[in-house]
């Protein structure tokens, strides 16, 4: 890659976004979770609930679940039975979903670290991939659903939770509000930290539209790839097959 990529609002190259990233996600590690329970109200459980039954994952499956570090959908994915693979490029993150995993006796998960580009994985490994609000700070997001795609055997599964653009009048112009100056702000008195959460807010609206990432989704090679709207869109459901 020789082209700029976004990093927030800014344009900037793809190593020197990889690695601002990282120092984010370094950064809000330890008050992730907590986090995002101020930013939504809670609401980011139920919609990674709503994920997870989406999934259907069963038990004896192996199931990868990309840029989960702090286990939360991986531990619900693990409670049906699933055998769980949590890949993450930072270390931080993965830290502290060890941490919680053992608070919570949970000892049948596996903690890798990865980078979605390019994963270590042979092909045809996984029954299904789970990725929630990790692939818009992917530098290359066409090759992480490539590599997505490679990894998965046949009949296997995609799915992506993240954030979108809400179609629903006035509740869009309240978010966009909320989102840009108060998010920052509720960074800075909780984690300490007002730039890393400006970023992800810029993120959210740097990423391409509902239909435009099901396309790539699409080109990566997927098939009866599905988009579901959570909230207007506020967030969204991403899947697609491997056939």
């Amino acid at each position: 890659m020789t082209d700029k990529v976004s990093f927030g609002y800014e344009d900037v190259d793809p190593q020197e976004k990889t690695r601002r990233v990282g120092a984010v996600f370094s950064n809000v590690a330890a008050k992730y979770d907590v986090m995002n329970d101020a930013m939504s109200g809670g609401m980011h459980r139920l919609w990674k609930d709503r994920f997870v039954r989406r999934v259907k994952p069963q038990s004896g499956e192996a199931i990868l679940d990309m840029a989960g570090g702090t286990g939360d959908i991986a531990f619900r994915m693990a409670a049906r039975g699933a055998e769980v693979t949590v890949a993450d490029i930072n270390q931080d993150m993965l830290d502290v979903g060890i941490e919680r995993a053992v608070e919570r006796g949970l000892t049948g998960l596996t903690w890798s670290q990865q980078n979605a580009e390019v994963l270590s994985y042979p092909a045809r490994m996984f029954d299904a991939y789970t990725i929630a609000f990790g692939i818009r700070n992917v530098t290359d997001i066409p090759a992480a659903l490539k590599e997505a795609h490679r990894v998965l055997k046949i009949g296997g599964r995609f799915f992506c939770l993240e954030f979108s653009t809400t179609e629903w009048p006035g509740f869009k112009e309240a978010y966009d509000l909320y989102s840009h100056k108060l998010v920052p702000q509720i960074g800075k008195a909780i984690a300490g930290d007002e730039d890393s959460y400006r970023y992800l807010i810029e993120s959210i609206r740097r990423f391409p539209t509902m239909p435009q990432f099901e396309g790539m989704i699409r080109e990566a090679g997927f098939v009866n790839t599905r988009v579901e709207p959570i909230m207007g869109g506020l967030v969204a459901i991403h899947s697609g097959w491997k056939v």
